[in-house]
This record gives structure tokens, C-alpha cells and sequence, in this order.
């Protein structure tokens, strides 16, 4: 099947990219595939955003903002009693939003006749793609163009015992279908801050556990200020410590052991969840890229792309996070 654009990757870049195109005129295909989380959490169209960043991060937000004026309320003049936040239904409420964005995206596809596959993309050569389906079925597409939109995915510690066994991420956060409970969130990056605000805000028992400065590469008076309001708001922070391991108890509660800096010595704590927000990796290993002869950058694997976000190779774009040196979407 051949097309005038295939893009890989259906989310904020990739979907905006296609409908553009298909309304000017041109044969289009979106190739999207959400590899199951670690845990076994999977999604629908419209990548990251849609359904593991932005859209259930600001609803959640928004419910700990309820909360919030809950609490201000007595101080002007409204005598309430003390409300337990249900986090079943908030979370019902959220996927079922997420689910209907992801309709609406199949539908707005095929609208505009683009054609949809939820196959598994790697190419084959500069103009061709073979995709793989769940069962297991191959189907090679072509194209003049080519767009790579496929995004990142959060990374894993590889060297801390239990991580992965133990821990989950903002993948799997957003589609708990009960509370996180005392949760500990690693990671000094704008996403542990986002997640451990708006979990305090829900009446969560959060620790932040960061190993340098947070929100590296943001102006640091601001990020005072945000930890600051943070502290102030119930949220602790345990600095410059690092874990080294996790184990489940046997009343299923989650030991985690880290490096106390002050004392020289290890530490522990107990808690429901461990939350892992240490960054993200690059979509790119698994697109043999190689074989399109598209090169990615060695040290943080992105795809390397000019002013214009061509590729090494002229009628290959790369769009999103997945491309080096270009703002994230």
C-alpha cells in the first residue's frame, strides 16, 4: 500500500500532522502501537497527551484544587464537615474522558479519510514500513514521505533492585483504578512535581525523593518557589538521597531503602506506591532506523533533525520528543 505521507505515531505531533496533509490533498496513513507498560497498562489514540500526560494530569489537578477550597472554605464563612475525596470515581471519570478523546481522534481520522493502522512500525528500507498487529500479522506500507512522531516513554532505574517489579510511572499512575495511597515519588523533574502536587492535594501521603537539584534546566528561583509552596502544602522532600532497592513486605506494603546523605547511612521507609519520574526515553529503538538510514543522537538516542526537522534522510521528518534539540510537545 503505498502513500503520499505515513506517519508513524499517533499523538499531539503526529495526529495534527496527518489531518493537515489529508486536507490538502494528499493519501495518508497514521501507523500507531502502544506497547503495553511494564505493568500492563495500555491506551488508545492520541499518544501521550491524551492519555498518560496533559489532559488526566490538569483534571486530576483540578480535583486537588476542589479539595483546596474545600479546606479554605471555613475561613469564609461556609461550615462544612471534613469530605473524604473518592479516588474510584474521580479516576472512572477521567478515563471515560480519555476513552471519548480517543474516539473522537478515530472519528476525526476518518473524517478526513486517513487511513488508521494499530500495527507496530520498524522500517524496511527509506520508503518502507512493515507494521506488526497484536496477532502477530504483517503488513508493509510505502510512502513518498515520511514522518516520525512517535514520542518517548518514561524511563525505568535499571539499577535499583525491584524497580521494575515494584515501582510504576505516569503511564500507569492515571489508570489506577484505586488510590496510590502514601506514595513515594524518585525524580526532580516536572513531572514527580506535577504528580506529588496534585496527590498531596488529594489528601495523599507524598514524598518526593530527589537526588540533586529539582527541576534541573528551569530558572532555579522558580523552582525554589514551587518546592517551597510544595513543603508548605504537605508535600516532603527527602534531598540528595538515592534508592537503592524496593521490596514488598508481607503485609503488601513497599519497602524502599536509599542513601541518606546526612548520616552517611541507609534509611528506609514504607509505603503504598512507588512512583518513578526520573525522565524519558526516545521511541526510537525499536524502528530500525538503521535501515532508513536516519541518524539518531548517541547520547540521549533522539533523532537528529535540522531548522526545518529534516532528518539525515531528505523525505524523513521527525516531529515531537522524539526529535533532538526541538521543544517537546
Amino acid at each position: 500500500q503505498n502513500y503520499d505521507l505515513l506517519v508513524i505515531g499517533g499523538g499531539s505531533g503526529g495526529l495534527a500532522c496527518a489531518k493537515e496533509a489529508a486536507q490538502l490533498g494528499k493519501k495518508v496513513a497514521v501507523v500507531d502501537y502502544v506497547e503495553p507498560s511494564p505493568r500492563g497498562t495500555r491506551w488508545g489514540l492520541g499518544g501521550t497527551c491524551v492519555n498518560v500526560g496533559c489532559i488526566p494530569k490538569k483534571l486530576m489537578h483540578q480535583a486537588a484544587l476542589l479539595g483546596g477550597m474545600v479546606q479554605d472554605a471555613p475561613h469564609y464563612g461556609w461550615a462544612l464537615q471534613p469530605v473524604p475525596h473518592d479516588w474510584a470515581t474521580m479516576a472512572e471519570a477521567v478515563q471515560n474522558h480519555v476513552k471519548s478523546l480517543n474516539w473522537g481522534h478515530r472519528v476525526q481520522l476518518q473524517d478526513r479519510k486517513v487511513t488508521y493502522f494499530n500495527i507496530k512500525a520498524s522500517f524496511v528500507d527509506a520508503h518502507t514500513v512493515c507494521g506488526v498487529s497484536k496477532g502477530g500479522k504483517e503488513t508493509l506500507l510505502s510512502a513518498e514521505h515520511i514522518i516520525i512522531a512517535t514520542g518517548g516513554r518514561p524511563r525505568y532505574p535499571t539499577h535499583i533492585e525491584g524497580a521494575l517489579e515494584y515501582g510504576i510511572t505516569s503511564d500507569d499512575l492515571f489508570w489506577l483504578k484505586e488510590s496510590p495511597g502514601k506514595t513515594l515519588v524518585v525524580g526532580a523533574s516536572y513531572v514527580a512535581l506535577e504528580c506529588a502536587g496534585f496527590l498531596t492535594g488529594l489528601g495523599l501521603d507524598t514524598t518526593v525523593m530527589i537526588r540533586s537539584i529539582p527541576l534541573r534546566g528551569f530558572d532555579q528561583q522558580m523552582s525554589s518557589l514551587v518546592t517551597e509552596y510544595m513543603a508548605s502544602q504537605g508535600t516532603r522532600f527527602l534531598r540528595g538521597c538515592t534508592p537503592s532497592r524496593v521490596q514488598r513486605l508481607p503485609d503488601g506494603q513497599l519497602q524502599v531503602t536509599w542513601e541518606d546523605p546526612s548520616s552517611g547511612k541507609e534509611d528506609t521507609g514504607t509505603f503504598n506506591t512507588v512512583l518513578w519520574a526520573i525522565g524519558r526515553i526516545p521511541e526510537t529503538r525499536s524502528l530500525n532506523l538503521e535501515k532508513a538510514g536516519v541518524h539518531t543522537s548517541p547520547t540521549s538516542q533522539k533523532i537528529l533533525v535540522d531548522a526545518l526537522e529534516t532528518t539525515s534522510v531528505p523525505h524523513i521528518y521527525a516531529i515531537g520528543d522524539v526529535a533532538e534539540g526541538r521543544p517537546e510537545l
